[in-house]
């Protein structure tokens, strides 16, 4: 079925533009998919996995943070905060105008940003991460050389990916003053932890401290050969059939499919 168009306001009353991947079939469970840092709901990680998910009844909603991709708002006024605001946004929206989501996915920042989330909604029964780091300070480094112009003049412009986008120096001091792995002892979910042992951007150390972290149940699997961004077709869907499995543990209504 083709994605329906999802769109729901941020905390500001801003706009967020969304995809509902839905299944052919009865919807058995909703999931929220948080793209990684700088990308959008169109990269092919947060594509092709969520629509693999609705193979398996899932219906899955990706979508742009604040000041990326369609979504309106100015990045440079977003952090890791907003970005854990916009999942809870999303799990509000879902909520009231279908079904409290039970799933939520996150690759690489928005990993992070799901375990964040997930500590506050009860209804949340399966949280997974994908290259996620586990302190997300890590992620200054992809502007380093940056760093200190920022700190010196309050913000500047930077260049990631091969796009340009300004960074605040309110951006680096909320990625300082957040944490994950607290919150990871005590999130009382299933966790699946996934990662490639090459990931060059965020390294399987972060995986490994993720998981001592949490409590059970947890799995672990590792990506193998996979690049950080998940840009093989035949890795995304190994992730996705992988996480449609996994998940089947912990929802019942998806044990159905087994």
């Amino acid at each position: 079925m083709k994605p329906q168009k999802f769109d729901f306001p941020n905390t500001s009353g801003q706009a967020l533009s969304g995809r509902l991947e839905l299944p052919d079939g009865e919807i058995k469970s909703y999931a929220i998919f948080a793209h990684c840092f700088t990308c959008s709901k169109s990269i092919l990680a947060a594509t092709r996995i969520p629509r693999a998910l609705t193979d398996n009844g899932i219906a899955v909603l990706r979508f742009d943070f604040t000041g990326i991709g369609n979504s309106e708002g100015d990045f440079a006024n977003t952090n890791f905060s907003s970005n854990v605001e916009d999942l809870l946004c999303a799990f509000n929206h879902i909520k009231n105008e279908f079904s409290a989501p039970e799933i939520l996915i996150g690759h690489s920042l928005g990993g992070a940003a799901v375990l964040k989330a997930a500590a506050q909604l009860q209804e949340i029964k399966a949280v997974v991460t994908i290259g996620a780091p586990s302190d997300v300070a890590h992620v200054i480094h992809t502007f380093r050389q940056d760093v200190e112009k920022i700190e010196r003049q309050g913000e500047t412009e930077v260049n990631l990916a091969g796009r340009t986008f300004r960074i605040k120096k309110q951006f680096i001091d909320d990625l300082r003053e957040a944490t994950v792995l607290d919150g990871v002892a005590h999130l009382n979910k299933a966790l699946l932890v996934m990662h490639s042992p090459l990931d060059q951007t965020v390294s399987i150390e972060h995986a490994s401290k993720i998981f001592l972290a949490a409590k059970h149940p947890k799995s672990f699997v590792s990506l193998d050969k996979a690049d950080h961004l998940i840009l093989s077709s035949k890795d995304a869907q190994y992730v996705a059939n992988v996480i449609g499995a996994w998940v089947s543990h912990y929802i019942p209504k998806l044990a159905e499919n087994l």
